[in-house]
């Protein structure tokens, strides 16, 4: 969201990791955008995104498309240069294809030419964020495959992030983390979780967990999965209170939790628009006249998803 004025949308900086990278609180989503995904990533830069997920999972993504979308919004000005674009793929396990999987998506994300050069650096492939896309059916498999990840830390890779985790699993790379005093290669603890939110499965724990150890938690599935959070009346004072769509509403309490980002899949070039200035409007809203309604219905939702702690 660039130039955000509101505390609500700024972005947040990403810990675990010898690099300094800003991530944006809304991140377009690019799963089974099939062959529009070219041009919808284009289009959510052109809007005003200025973060993208992506995965090596040809199944589900297109991520050399979307690293086409990424050059043309270079090339068409819509984003200065690559350094403006939080960047994250997903890396879809077996331990012997780490090297293989992130070799092929650096390739992809060379984009720098592009953007007329960009300066800095910014001609060098890289991700912002490295994420596994899920672990492995062990943790000890779990931690092998994390250290292999871990050997393009920092210089290919910003920050490593892991989705579709569990608490368990999670502690234990963060333990595996600060137990490694000088590592060689380096060993960073988990910058980014992603995981899926939805009714019936909130794991208020694991994100107190996120929250505490600083790790920023990525909402997917949020609108589809929270049919009960969409209708709640804490979702409808915000939408009307500061008018904007229930989406949105639901976006920005959302993102008024700690360390908290969603990512927005919407093929809407409307719903684009809507969904980051309207976040922006939430966020002045609540930073003036409607703080006290917005404060009761970040409270609220946090009650209805068991995150009290």
């Amino acid at each position: 969201m660039p130039g955000a004025a509101s505390p609500l949308a700024r972005p947040l900086t990403l810990q675990g990791g010898p690099t300094t990278t800003i991530i944006p609180r809304l991140i377009y989503g690019t799963a089974w955008k099939k062959a529009q995904t070219q041009g919808l990533v284009q289009a959510a830069l052109t809007a005003g995104f200025r973060g993208i997920d992506t995965a090596a999972q040809p199944r589900h993504y297109k991520e050399a498309l979307v690293a086409e979308g990424l050059r043309a919004a270079l090339r068409s000005g819509a984003i200065p240069s690559r350094a403006d674009v939080y960047v994250q793929t997903k890396y879809t396990p077996l331990e012997e294809q780490v090297r293989q999987s992130v070799e092929s998506s650096l390739a992809n994300f060379a984009v720098g030419a592009a953007g007329g050069g960009g300066g800095g650096g910014d001609d060098e492939a890289y991700l912002d964020c490295l994420v596994l896309h899920s672990p492995l059916p062990t943790i000890p498999e779990t931690l092998r495959v994390w250290q292999a990840m871990a050997t393009y830390v920092p210089h290919k890779v910003r920050h490593l992030g892991i989705s579709n985790v569990s608490l368990p699993v999670l502690r234990a790379l963060c333990q595996a983390a600060a137990a490694t005093q000088s590592p060689h290669p380096p060993f960073p603890k988990p910058a980014v979780v992603q995981n899926r939110v939805r009714a019936g499965y909130y794991q208020p724990d694991l994100y107190a967990f996120c929250r505490d150890e600083g790790i920023v938690f990525q909402s997917f599935w949020t609108l589809s999965a929270n049919p009960n959070l969409l209708a709640s009346a804490a979702v409808a004072a915000v939408a009307e209170g500061a008018g904007v769509s229930s989406p949105v509403a639901l976006y920005s309490v959302l993102l008024g939790f700690e360390r908290f980002t969603v990512l927005d899949g919407t093929t809407s070039q409307e719903h684009m628009k809507e969904d980051l200035e309207g976040i922006e409007k939430v966020g002045v809203w609540a930073a003036g006249e409607g703080k006290a309604v917005f404060e009761s219905s970040v409270v609220q939702i946090k009650e209805m998803m068991g995150y009290t702690s």
